[in-house]
């Protein structure tokens, strides 16, 4: 067994543990929300129309961080920070836009 097959669960139990003592102290998590929307959905979405989801999920202290979308627009992968899963959804459920699926990911696994 090579070196890195040996250090990679360590290194991800290092990570999970950092994870759960952030969690602790009671900072914001970091989650992949993905979505689905019929075709042409996002061909609409303007400055101000992104405004007022910022808007709409500051009152659920949830920031929209990023968003990768396919070629035809109709999934998306974001990036969301908040205080718990449910404040995710209800700002989704807020902002009139759909859920498929939502994860937390508070393990960063930088390539460099």
């Amino acid at each position: 067994m090579n070196l890195f097959a040996t250090a990679l669960p360590l290194l991800l139990t290092a990570g999970a543990t950092f994870a759960a003592e952030a969690t602790d102290a009671g900072t914001t998590h970091r989650y992949v929300v993905e979505r689905t929307f019929p075709k042409g959905a996002l061909d609409g979405l303007d400055a101000a129309a992104k405004s007022k989801v910022n808007q709409t999920n500051a009152g659920f202290g949830v920031h929209w961080v990023t968003s990768y979308a396919n070629a035809d627009k109709t999934k998306t992968f974001c990036i969301y920070e908040g205080p718990n899963e449910q404040a995710i959804r209800n700002a989704a459920s807020a902002n009139k836009i759909p859920v498929d699926s939502i994860t937390e990911v508070p393990v960063t696994l930088d390539p460099k």
